[in-house]
């Protein structure tokens, strides 16, 4: 069996991470500018959770350099399942200790909108990504 690396798609994974934690940002001061300090917190801690997510995601698949497709395949399987344990851990524990003061459209706003950097990023990178193997 071959040993690949994906350096650029690792690259790749941990952009993404950082545009949502962009995104995040600039969601948090809009909602604190327009709302209040509980909305800002509240789409803080919602984008920061799908972030985070997407962390765990990258570090799991991409935590070792060289390995075999098949290895590479279950670490996705692994970084998918992990990704939605921490998801759901998050979600409960902020809930849980912040329920009073969350602004729920601003926690889960924000939360799915660090799903949509997933369309704007990854199609893009993907096609930099096919251009530079094809060429």
């Amino acid at each position: 069996m071959t040993a690949i690396e994906l350096p650029e798609l690792r690259r790749t994974a941990f952009r993404l991470v950082l545009a949502q934690l962009l995104l995040t940002a600039v969601l948090a001061l809009a909602c604190l500018a327009l709302w209040n300090r509980n909305a800002g917190l509240s789409a803080a801690l919602g984008g920061s959770i799908g972030a985070a997510a997407n962390l765990v995601l990258a570090l799991v698949v991409f935590r070792r350099g060289r390995r075999a497709l098949a290895d590479i395949v279950s670490a996705f399987f692994v970084g998918e399942a992990a990704k939605i344990g921490v998801t759901i851990v998050l979600f409960v524990v902020v809930l849980a200790t912040l329920k009073k003061s969350l602004v729920p459209g601003a926690l889960f706003g924000a939360f799915v909108a660090t799903f949509l950097v997933h369309w704007l990023v990854l199609p893009r990178a993907m096609r930099r990504l096919d251009g530079g193997q094809a060429g």
